[in-house]
């Protein structure tokens, strides 16, 4: 892996040692301990004509790593990578630069430096339309990188073009569904308690983190497809799903190229005995490479089957096809211009068996040339209390382009998810820190909160819908979507909350007292509270 907590090679030691397995045990406080986040401080301008277009971006990066370095030159790289993939800028100056801190060891977690990066350009590119009085859902049209660009998704090497985009789709259809139209014209009375404010961000994450040259890639993935005597099929992979459905996604895309029926497709979980090799999931890399090799084993395992069916039905394996028997639930090989000339799978592979012939079954490599964009679009009206500074999400709208929706009910859940923890990213999650590294919370729930169920958005205020396009480098046109959701999230809460108050925020989390602090000090200096 390119990552591991940094207490299990001492397990692995102690079981090599001892013979026996090796258990660790750690506290709440010890875990809490163990990673972090990359903590940064981001300096960035923007330049750009009276017309909205850019003309460049002067970033400095200043990222926490902790204790040691883990991935600090991996961070510092894709930050960057992260806001050149945004939006198109000609000219370029930046400054990374890793810290060593007496804190926890910081890691990737969720986005890996693309929410922090995200969470500056956005907030600026509504600065930036304020200052030249254009909408900032139209300055961001116009300057986004899109169909045709090249996309610099993993930093400088670990690029391609982007051949998919629904950005167009997401914005409009976004801009419906919240009201952005009303968005100037809604008047806020500043003697009203409740302010309501609408925002937007806009964002992205790579499907994998494959390129077109060896060397730059850090990404790969195998799998391997068997079918057995009943007609059934068995997938092998070493894909990790992390609870978002890569798994059943998995199994949905080989039964589409195998047609066989869902329910008989069975994904083999990890183990390092029996699964073939995989990198590691990360880099919203599931659906696209994991997804992509299973595609690709399958695809190799239908050219078996049709060769071997070809043999008992007298007929060339390039006159038959295969398609789904709904009724019997079975896979069937058939050739069309002689109806009489068919088997089941389940047949094939029983007759492959009882005559001692072979197993049909297949296993590929796949390293992924690719790392297409999926994008992401928030929406979020929100209402701000200036008594108590709390935050409530009146509306929020969600939309995705992750090519061909492989599983909605989970892509959907995706997306809930990534609001979700955004809206702890933003409002609520942050860890005090003492002079000798340690939490002040002791990592207690009461202190380090995550955002609880009345915080986030009930299902009647939260919109989720789907671009309509298609990734020809995908399984069957998919991209990836898990980091993407929780990207943009912050930076819209950032706009929202702008919007409502007037206020900008630029450290997280924007917590109530950092709210009345901030309207506390536009009242000192004449500005209504």
């Amino acid at each position: 892996s390119i990552q591991m907590n940094a207490p299990i090679p001492i397990c692995a030691a102690l079981a090599l040692k001892a013979g026996r397995p090796v258990k660790l045990v750690t506290t709440r406080e010890e875990d809490v301990h163990d990673h972090t986040r990359y903590g940064a401080t981001i300096d960035l301008k923007l330049a750009a004509k009276s017309d909205g277009t850019l003309l460049g971006a002067d970033m400095k990066v200043v990222a926490d790593i902790g204790a040691h370095n883990i991935q600090a030159y991996s961070f510092l790289g894709v930050s960057i990578g992260w806001l050149v993939s945004l939006y198109k800028l000609p000219a370029i100056r930046y400054r990374g630069t890793a810290v060593y801190t007496n804190k926890a060891l910081s890691c990737a977690m969720q986005g890996f430096g693309n929410p922090q990066v995200t969470f500056a350009a956005e907030q600026l590119m509504d600065m930036l339309a304020e200052k030249l009085d254009i909408d900032p859902i139209e300055l961001r049209m116009k300057n986004y990188v899109g169909l045709g660009d090249t996309f610099w998704g993993q930093g400088p090497q670990v690029k391609s073009i982007v051949l998919s985009d629904g950005v167009p789709q997401l914005m409009e259809e976004g801009a419906k569904r919240i009201g952005w139209s009303g968005r100037l014209t809604k008047s806020n009375s500043k003697q009203l308690r409740f302010q309501t404010g609408i925002g937007v961000a806009r964002g992205f994450h790579t499907s994998s983190a494959g390129a077109p040259q060896p060397g730059d890639v850090i990404d790969f993935s195998g799998a391997m497809v068997k079918v057995n005597i009943d007609g059934s099929v068995d997938v092998v992979t070493a894909l990790m799903d992390h609870g978002g459905g890569t798994h059943e996604a998995i199994a949905k895309l080989v039964g589409e190229t195998l047609c066989v029926p869902f329910d008989k497709i069975s994904v083999v979980p990890v183990g390092t005995q029996t699964t073939v090799y995989d990198c590691v999931t990360h880099a919203t890399r599931g659906v696209y490479a994991g997804g992509g090799a299973a595609v690709k084993a399958a695809t190799s395992l239908k050219k078996e089957i049709l060769e071997t069916a070809a043999k008992y039905l007298n007929v060339y394996a390039d006159a038959l096809e295969m398609k789904l028997d709904e009724k019997n639930g079975q896979a069937i090989i058939f050739c069309r211009s002689i109806p009489d000339k068919s088997l089941s799978l389940k047949e094939l592979a029983t007759k492959c068996w009882m005559e001692s012939w072979k197993t049909l079954a297949s296993v590929e490599s796949y390293r992924p040339t690719n790392c297409p964009p999926a994008y992401v679009a928030v929406f979020l009206e929100v209402e701000v209390d200036t008594w108590t500074g709390v935050v409530k999400t009146k509306h929020a709208v969600m939309g995705s382009d992750c090519g061909t929706v492989v599983n909605p009910a989970m892509a959907i859940g995706q997306l809930e998810g990534g609001l979700s923890k955004g809206i702890g990213y933003a409002l609520v999650e942050g860890m005090d820190w003492d002079a000798d590294g340690q939490l002040t919370s002791r990592g207690l729930w009461l202190d380090d909160k995550v955002a609880a169920f009345n915080e986030s958005p009930s299902i009647e205020k939260l919109e989720c819908f789907f671009a309509d396009t298609y990734e020809p480098t995908g399984p069957f046109g998919a991209k990836g979507i898990g980091e993407a959701a929780m990207n943009p999230v912050a930076a819209a809460y950032a706009n929202a909350i702008a919007n409502a108050l007037g206020v900008r925020f630029f450290e997280l989390p924007i917590t109530p007292e950092r709210i009345l602090k901030a309207l506390d000090l536009k009242s000192e200096k004449g500005g209504e509270r």
